[in-house]
């Protein structure tokens, strides 16, 4: 036959608020702080839509709004396997946390993006 152990009411409230080594409780995020920039840095950024001839041309055109000193010769434009979409590959000279937040947010704008990294 099995053993009974006599354990306290209070012995047995102290084992079950105890907290666990070296686990942590995945019901709560961790804490987590995305990554400082320290400006002005080079910034690259990877803007993907539908493909279309023009699409690399009004990417760049939003782009240079943005950061006046963005040179178009260094783009790369992608084709997808199926040929759907494109993503364009750009470096820009980020000067704030505020221009990048405006660039997202007029490359979204024009209804042709779907993504940008």
């Amino acid at each position: 036959m099995g053993t009974q152990f006599d354990i306290g009411e209070s012995e047995l409230a102290m084992k079950k608020s105890a907290p666990k080594k070296g686990l942590r409780d995945l019901r709560q995020p961790a804490a987590q702080e995305p990554p400082k920039i320290t400006f002005p840095c080079d910034y690259s950024l990877k803007i993907v839509g539908d493909a279309a001839e023009d699409f690399p041309a009004s990417v760049c055109q939003v782009i240079v709004r943005h950061a006046a000193d963005f040179d178009a010769t260094t783009m790369q434009v992608v084709d997808s396997r199926n040929g759907r979409y494109q993503s364009v590959r750009v470096m820009i000279r980020a000067t704030g946390e505020q221009q990048i937040k405006e660039l997202f947010e007029d490359l979204k704008a024009t209804g042709r993006v779907h993504m940008v990294v």
